[in-house]
């Protein structure tokens, strides 16, 4: 795509919701994810189930979970360090590991399509891995540092953090070009990113603890 037919991103404000916590973490909320009942939350040392409806704790798993955090529907995907564990979210069991595609600097992370996505902070760029050998499928190249990753209804979502400035992403997954962006309040940062398919995102607070709700744009 030429630049001359690039479009101007729309901008709006982040709607923040709710805010949920701030939960007791070993190092701030890093990976969310969302399973079609609760929010899960990587803090850490432990994976947390929160209840949307009451932001209570429902089930905590004692596992390495220190960036991203992915549901196929049946299991979580959990960046711990150069992995990605596998697991059971009804033992806590880990089921399989594969390699994390950047051995220990990659950040968010997403199911869609019978692959993960993803997120690499430094290197401002996703990219799609086999989730059963880990091998790299294509890459997407993003002009911030990357954060959380989210698939929705067929849209590629990524949160950004630059110093104080932080927002959430819409961008088109042929080119990276940025087609929305919902900019949240300075100072108030985006590490987890993960929607509940129901007009939410949920953003993981970093270091704040927190876990933020943000209303998805509405569209026609």
């Amino acid at each position: 795509m030429n630049d001359t037919t690039r479009k101007e991103a729309f901008v709006a404000p982040a709607e923040i919701t709710r805010e949920y916590g701030p939960f007791e973490t070993q190092s701030g909320v890093a990976g969310v994810t969302h399973d079609g009942r609760h929010v899960w939350a990587a803090t850490g040392d432990r994976l947390i189930a929160i209840d949307p409806a009451s932001g209570e704790i429902a089930r905590s798993l004692p596992r390495p979970a220190d960036a991203g955090t992915a549901f196929d529907g049946t299991h979580l995907y959990q960046l711990a360090e150069a992995r990605i564990d596998k697991i059971d979210p009804a033992t806590g069991t880990v089921v399989a590991s594969i390699p994390a595609p950047g051995l220990g600097c990659d950040s968010g992370m997403a199911w869609a399509d019978g692959s993960l996505w993803v997120g690499q902070y430094r290197e401002r760029r996703i990219v799609q891995i086999d989730p059963a050998t880990g091998a790299v499928l294509r890459t997407i190249a993003s002009d911030r540092f990357v954060t959380g990753v989210s698939w929705v209804d067929g849209e590629l979502w990524h949160g950004t953090w630059e110093g104080d400035d932080c927002d959430l992403r819409h961008i088109d997954p042929r080119d990276g070009q940025v087609l929305e962006r919902l900019e949240m309040p300075p100072g108030v940062h985006v590490s987890g990113l993960e929607s509940d398919g129901a007009g939410l995102f949920y953003c993981g607070g970093g270091r704040s603890g927190l876990v933020r709700a943000v209303r998805r744009p509405a569209r026609a």
